[in-house]
């Protein structure tokens, strides 16, 4: 009987199932789109229901036509968009409101008067994290102000509070769990000691017991229900979508980076056993941890928007119909025409993270067309990560010299060349760009035994490599613009 393992990618845009068979390589894709909610400018919600519902579809459709039985899956692993965070009737297991997506910003003022208070340094020294409404705890602390019901299902201790993979895990089992990858991204859980921090819960006024347990990302999360697929599979490995990138890209050595272009982009770098502490503007955060071992780290430089801008696009704008026609236009021009489009629809991330900030597009003439725009927003993911390359080696002192990439934008090879220029530095994309899903499959597999590290790393295909082919002069050129056109979008919305 073939051992396959349930990878289930819950994404920011779409939820996704993937089988990932013996070898480590994919054997099926299944994916559905769910629909984004914008109640005002800087609010981003999702419907759980329709997250749970949309995920389930794909989770069946896997198995639709038959070629593969669910008896032949060994074992699921969870990777989830990471501070999207709800809550939920724990008897019911009905959602009190939408979920609060990790690109809404309605908690921006609150985040500026812990800042105001002198609380940065302790937070950040605690969590790893700077004071940004990106993360889980003022979420968490505005939906029990906001959402009816909270009173009386704390009184009778059936609330529940927790970001998307505990939300799943819920759905899936009955069980109330939660991996450190994941709530390392809460700004709720002190990295140093492993644990809910019960200084940072009494700040935020959430309490403890609506929390999820958190269990070494590799743990057994329980069994999923069998009216689910008709059979119980034990849940293995559970990891944050970026830090399950990571241990896809097989960046298990400290000093090991690779660059996730989702709906964010988002950069990663193996610290090991040690925490780095940024003085660049980075995060630091657990990427995962291993039953009986301590956390592994990671530094991390987080890029609000990336694919976003892609869909925008399309979506938005609508002069795309669909997303890799992005590549098609933008090849249709030499360059931008000096146009410059800075992406920040939710404030800009890192190293900046300023939640006020709002996006733009600089530089139009009138001989501009939309291959140009389409062009430059295509760059704009570039150059974000270039922004934070550069503090990643100021925090690291490490020189990268080859980045490891995924992700659907990552398929562009437009994009990648010019991300190589832009960075002087290798791109390496593998042949499946598809880490994510595969990371935590990878640790589920692992744990079962299917595999180890070392004969993944002989499974992998060879990756295609992009080079650095722009002169020093051009580069400094372009980069300057960049720099000039974010300066002009910081600080763009007026603080309440």
């Amino acid at each position: 009987m073939a051992n396959y393992i349930l990878s289930i990618d819950q994404g920011t845009s779409s939820s996704r199932a993937v089988l990932v068979n013996s070898r480590g390589t994919i054997e099926k894709i299944s994916q559905s789109e769910f629909t984004q909610h914008f109640p005002s400018p800087g609010l981003v919600e999702h419907d759980a229901n329709e997250i749970w519902s949309s995920q389930l579809k794909v989770i069946r459709g896997l198995f639709e036509d038959n070629t593969i039985e669910p008896e032949n899956v060994s074992g699921i692993g969870i990777t989830n968009q990471r501070e999207t965070c709800l809550l939920w009737n724990k008897k019911t297991g009905a959602p009190l409101g939408r979920a609060i997506v990790w690109q809404d910003r309605r908690t921006a003022n609150a985040c500026d008067q812990l800042n105001a208070s002198g609380k940065f340094d302790w937070i950040k020294e605690k969590t790893g994290l700077v004071v940004d409404a990106y993360f889980s705890a003022t979420k968490i602390a505005w939906m029990l102000k906001n959402y009816e019901g909270v009173e009386e299902l704390l009184k009778t201790n059936d609330l529940c509070a927790g970001t998307i993979d505990s939300w799943l895990i819920y759905k899936l089992t009955g069980n109330h769990y939660t991996d450190p990858s994941n709530a390392s991204r809460t700004m709720l859980f002190n990295i140093n000691s492993n644990t809910w921090d019960t200084e940072l819960l009494d700040l935020f006024e959430i309490p403890r017991s609506i929390l999820p347990e958190v269990i070494p990302s590799n743990s057994n999360f329980g069994k999923i229900k069998s009216e689910i697929l008709g059979v119980e599979i034990p849940i293995y490995g559970v990891l944050g979508d970026q830090q399950a990138a990571l241990f896809g890209q097989m960046c298990h050595e400290p000093g090991m980076a690779k660059n996730t272009y989702g709906t964010g982009c988002f950069m990663l770098m193996n610290t090991g056993s040690k925490k780095v502490n940024s003085k660049a503007g980075l995060l630091s955060t657990i990427a995962w941890q291993l039953e009986g071992m301590n956390p592994v780290y990671a530094l991390e430089g987080s890029v609000f928007i990336a694919g976003a801008a892609i869909q925008w696009l399309r979506d938005g704008l609508k002069i795309i119909d669909e997303t890799p026609d992005s590549e098609y236009y933008a090849l249709k021009v030499e360059d931008t025409k000096g146009v410059y489009v800075v992406p920040a629809f939710t404030g800009l991330g890192a190293p900046y993270w300023d939640m006020y900030a709002r996006g733009g597009i600089f530089g139009l003439t009138r001989d501009v067309d939309k291959s140009h725009i389409i062009r430059a927003t295509l760059e704009s993911l570039a150059y974000q990560t270039y922004d934070v390359l550069n503090c990643m080696l100021e925090d690291s002192s490490v020189p990268i010299r080859v980045l490891k990439v995924d992700g659907g934008a990552a398929n562009n090879n437009l994009l990648m060349q010019f991300q190589a220029d832009m960075l002087n530095t290798i791109i390496e994309r593998p042949a499946n760009t598809e880490s994510t899903a595969l990371g935590v499959a990878y640790l589920a597999g692992i744990r079962l035994g299917i595999w180890t590290k070392e004969t993944l790393q002989s499974n992998i295909n060879p990756a295609e490599c992009f080079y650095p082919e722009m002169d020093k002069a051009k580069r400094s050129t372009l980069l300057r613009g960049w720099a000039k056109a974010v300066s002009r979008c910081k600080d763009w919305e007026d603080k309440d």
